[in-house]
């Protein structure tokens, strides 16, 4: 069974592989169309015969870049998420008090009031 604090990291997973899943099949049909430049006469439709495979191809190429970087970027995350060490919390110890008890020894030294008072 899956606990509450894994559920936003297969989620954040799934997200990811579904962009993933996403970019690649839209670019597969964006591939399948044909894009064509139209231009207007003279110059512009030498150059629009001549540029338009080229740029259309660009866009292609940009586009599946985009759209893979967000995905895999995505299912990365995830994937960090899902292996990452989980915190544990841990009871803290609390350390035990004793009470102190004062014995009187020998080896105490008399305090400054008292040698005032026996050397006088």
């Amino acid at each position: 069974m899956i606990s509450k604090p894994e559920v936003p990291r297969f989620i954040v997973l799934l997200v990811g592989v579904v962009l993933l899943v996403f970019a690649f099949l839209n670019a597969y049909l964006f591939l399948q169309e044909d894009l064509s430049i139209l231009s207007a006469s003279g110059l512009e439709e030498l150059f629009g015969e001549a540029l338009g495979p080229l740029i259309g191809a660009c866009i292609r190429v940009m586009y599946l870049g985009i759209m893979g970087w967000i995905g895999s970027t995505v299912t990365i995350r995830g994937v960090q998420l899902l292996t990452s060490p989980k915190p544990e919390v841990k009871p803290e110890a609390v350390p035990k008090v004793e009470p102190v008890t004062k014995s009187p020894t020998s080896s105490e030294q008399p305090s400054a009031k008292t040698k005032g008072k026996k050397n006088k």
